[in-house]
This record gives structure tokens, sequence and C-alpha cells, in this order.
């Protein structure tokens, strides 16, 4: 039988997307000691598809769950007992990944384990830290704001699962991109405060 670790992303998501219906821990047990990084993945990158207002935060929940837990060296993720045995529907799921599998491919194509100095006790920490910091971030209602944190996250999810350092580099530089933008955001709206303090205390 081939061994858990060796499966890819796409090919468990298609095997639980054709599934009447799965628990969300028997999830977590598809994907083995690299849950981690297939959870990031899961969910964050959804966040990328056009989805009803309010379902970021549906899907960062977890996210704030889970990414503390990696930053604090956990070995595997929990989930409280509610959520654990939550059950959703492969239709839900197909919904949710049919249109991403193909692309997951071509990334799984590209993609093989390489400078692993980016993984390890300290460097799988410092990716749940850096993915903890985007998750509230993604849960903020900000239209259009969840889009390159959801990518970010997918990317070191991604780069956790399959070891590979170049897509951690990039999720890197994404998260970087992504703390500039949020400090642009930050000084308009800081600055349009001071202006409306301003006029009304004027007024």
């Amino acid at each position: 039988m081939e061994e858990e670790r060796d499966r890819a992303i796409s090919e468990i998501l298609r095997e639980l997307c054709e599934q009447e219906s799965v628990r969300v821990g028997d999830i977590i047990d598809q994907f083995g000691g690299r849950a981690f990084g297939a959870l990031l993945f899961v969910f964050s990158i959804p966040n990328l598809l056009p989805l009803p207002p309010g379902s970021s935060t549906v899907l960062g929940a977890p996210l704030l769950l889970l990414t503390p837990q990696l930053a604090l060296g956990a070995q595997g993720p929990w989930l409280p007992r509610f959520l654990d045995n939550r059950r959703l529907s492969g239709a839900d799921l197909g919904k949710a990944f049919g249109r991403l599998i193909p692309w997951v491919e071509r990334l799984e194509h590209v993609s093989r384990p390489r400078i692993e100095l980016f993984f390890g006790p300290v460097g799988d920490r410092f990716i749940g830290a850096v993915c903890s910091a985007l998750a509230l971030v993604l849960i903020l209602p900000i239209p259009l704001g969840n889009l390159l944190p959801a990518l970010t996250i997918g990317f070191l999810g991604f780069a956790l699962f399959s070891r590979d350092g170049i897509f951690a580099v990039v999720g890197y530089i994404l998260a970087g991109v992504s703390a500039f933008l949020l400090y642009l955001a930050a000084d308009v709206v800081m600055e349009g405060v001071r202006l409306l303090v301003n006029w009304l205390g004027a007024a």
C-alpha cells in the first residue's frame, strides 16, 4: 500500500470530495504527519474563490486555532470534540475544491523536498507564527483584504506539507508584501481618523 506521506494533497482531496460525507477528524487522519501543512492549505486557499460574505471568517476560525499550535511546536493538530466530530458532505467539499484541484496538481508537478533548512523545530514554528498573524487579518471583514493573506498561508502550508523551501521563500515574500500593504492601509485609516477628529474639533 502506498504510504500516506507519499500521497499528494490533490489525490487526498479528490478522494474526500467523492465521499458522501466525512468527519473533520478523518480529514486530519488522511493527511497523517503532514496534517498541519495540509490544513493550512485547505482552509486558506478557498478564500481565493468568490464566496458568500463572511466565508473568510468561517474559514479563518480553524486557522486561528491551528496556527498557534504549530507556532508552539505541537506534534499534531488538535481540534475541540465538536469540530473533530463535525461531518462535511463530499458535495460541499467538491464545491470548495473542485476548481482548485487542477491548480494544486500543477503546483505538485514542480514541487519536491528541497532547501529543508526552512523546516524543522525552528522553521516549522516560524511558519506557524507568521500564519498566526495572517489568520488574524484573514477573519477581518475587509473587502478583498483576505486575498493576499489567504494566498500567503496557502503557499506556506503547501511548503510545509511538501517540505519545499522554494515555496516557503515565495510564502515569506508574500508575507512581506502583505505586511507592507497592511501598514499602508493602517496609515491611511489613521490619517482619515485624524482628519475627521480635526474637522469635528473645528466644527
